[in-house]
């Protein structure tokens, strides 16, 4: 796979290999559009995720360089965000009426996700300068490529080891301060939203580092996966808990709105209880620790 930093090579080399990659791939999709317009949206969306995690992971190198960057992708990926958001909404209703508890339930859900599904269409056809969005994120990822070969990260070995093991002890400790946060019953939402960029942050740097020490390295990197696919839904509820709020008039005065809610409370506490449970393993180790031993294995395998 292309997205990994191998530690036989210059950094500069790497860095730019991958986040090229990843953004000629996010200008290809919108482009090609093989599966139409919304799901190229998607995919080239989670192209400009790789390439923001990759620029979290050498920040202390370069900072200025992944502010600029960061900001200028992270804008343009919420220009697209639109439909994607209701579409995600659709999907976890699916999930709600994979687990309906009765045949009532399972009914009403059904009925739940045809709303939802109008509402997506409704969104996307008034949504007319999606084309516009689109061109303009090729643009924009056209000129992160141009930035990047104006960029430098160059770093000795050791450097690179001691840049490494500043940015992982840096995540690690911000993910167990949004672990701490999502204790307890007050807990808000957007604690488990911060859980999860660290979360995602965790799964793509054991992708990038994974050549260090590729078992350990990938298996963790399922653990931390599937953690921020279960803080998602967690998160993909409370939207659509917020929706069915501030939008009761898409249920038409039926009891499906009701019980919606009383569906989505029952999956959040499942879903809050697995995140947590997955979240204390997967940032068991303690962050220093863990980034001495990354700064470590990185000078074995550089040598």
């Amino acid at each position: 796979m292309s997205y990994r930093i191998r530690p036989d090579r210059p950094l500069d080399d790497e860095v730019q290999r991958v986040a090229a990659h990843q953004l000629g791939k996010a200008m290809a999709v919108l482009t090609d559009r093989p599966q139409g317009l919304h799901e190229a949206v998607h995919a080239a969306r989670k192209n400009i995720k790789r390439v923001r995690g990759l620029y979290r992971l050498i920040a202390p190198r370069a900072r200025e360089f992944q502010q600029q960057e960061n900001d200028r992708l992270r804008d343009m990926a919420r220009t697209l965000s639109g439909v994607r958001d209701a579409t995600a909404l659709i999907e976890v209703s699916h999930y709600l009426q994979a687990t309906a508890t009765s045949e009532d339930e399972l009914h009403a859900l059904a009925r739940v996700t045809e709303v939802l599904t109008t509402r997506r269409d409704r969104l996307s056809e008034a949504e007319t300068d999606l084309e516009d969005k689109a061109q303009a994120a090729i643009a924009t990822c056209g000129e992160a490529i141009q930035a990047l070969k104006g960029a430098s990260f160059e770093s000795g070995r050791r450097d690179t080891a001691r840049l490494f093991q500043k940015s992982w002890r840096r995540n690690g400790d911000k993910a167990m301060q949004a672990l701490s946060e999502c204790q307890g019953e007050a807990a808000h939402a957007e604690s488990f939203h911060d859980l999860r960029k660290r979360s995602q942050d965790c799964w793509m740097h054991h992708m990038l580092l994974r050549d260090v020490w590729p078992a350990a390295m990938h298996a963790k990197q399922l653990e931390a996966k599937a953690l921020v696919d279960v803080l998602g839904r967690y998160l993909d509820l409370s939207i659509l808990s917020g929706v069915a709020d501030r939008e009761p008039h898409l249920f038409n005065g039926s009891d499906d709105r009701a019980r919606l809610l009383e569906a989505i409370i029952s999956r959040q506490q499942t879903a809050r209880e697995e995140a947590l449970n997955r979240g204390r393993w997967v940032f068991a180790d303690k962050p220093e620790r863990e980034a001495r031993t990354i700064k470590r294995l990185w000078l074995e395998m550089a040598e």
